[in-house]
């Protein structure tokens, strides 16, 4: 079942959903969602040059998601007036700025979904990892890819993306313990 803006609101002061900063009432809020906004600072990948061919082996006994993110990208914070510029057919890593806490025995679970106002444009924001699991606790790590023709401009603060809060038919034998557990920038 996915609640509605306003039992969205009445868990978030019930303490069964944290966000932090609170979204704001009059803005953040549709009919089942509520809207997230971006963190100042990007992760963009280096693949270096054309000549230079780098290949990921995800199932190699000794992989590691985080030393192959650190060997091959590199943080940049987003110009405030500027913004950044995503090029067609780039993935960039980006943060939510608000932090989110979802604690397991809330009986709730949520998905990352893009915005439809940026979607329409080419912008994604998850490239098949919607699902903030219950029990998760941090900023959400988001998959940014500009699948249209153009570059779109991203800015700290602006929406970026929107949470569906879903009840879980039960509470879990134990909160989310995955490798992304406590993620986030700050």
């Amino acid at each position: 079942m996915i609640l509605t803006d306003r039992e969205i609101q009445i868990a978030l002061q019930r303490n069964q959903i944290i966000i932090d900063p609170l979204p704001q009432v009059d803005t953040a809020y549709s009919s089942t969602s509520v809207d997230l906004t971006l963190d100042p600072l990007l992760t963009l990948f280096e693949v270096g040059n054309t000549f230079v061919k780098k290949v990921i082996d995800p199932t190699h006994k000794d992989y590691d998601i985080d030393h192959a993110l650190k060997e091959l990208t590199k943080e940049v914070p987003i110009d405030v007036a500027k913004g950044y510029d995503i090029p067609p057919k780039e993935l960039v890593l980006g943060w939510t700025a608000e932090y989110v806490k979802l604690p397991y025995d809330s009986r709730l679970a949520a998905r990352v979904e893009g915005k439809s106002s940026l979607a329409r444009l080419g912008l994604g924001v998850h490239v098949t990892a919607p699902t903030i699991h219950a029990g998760f606790d941090g900023q959400i790590r988001l998959e940014i890819v500009n699948h249209g023709p153009l570059p779109i401009t991203v800015k700290p603060g602006m929406r970026i993306c929107q949470l569906i809060f879903e009840a879980t038919l039960g509470t879990p034998q134990r909160g989310y313990q995955g490798q992304f557990s406590g993620q986030g920038s700050k």
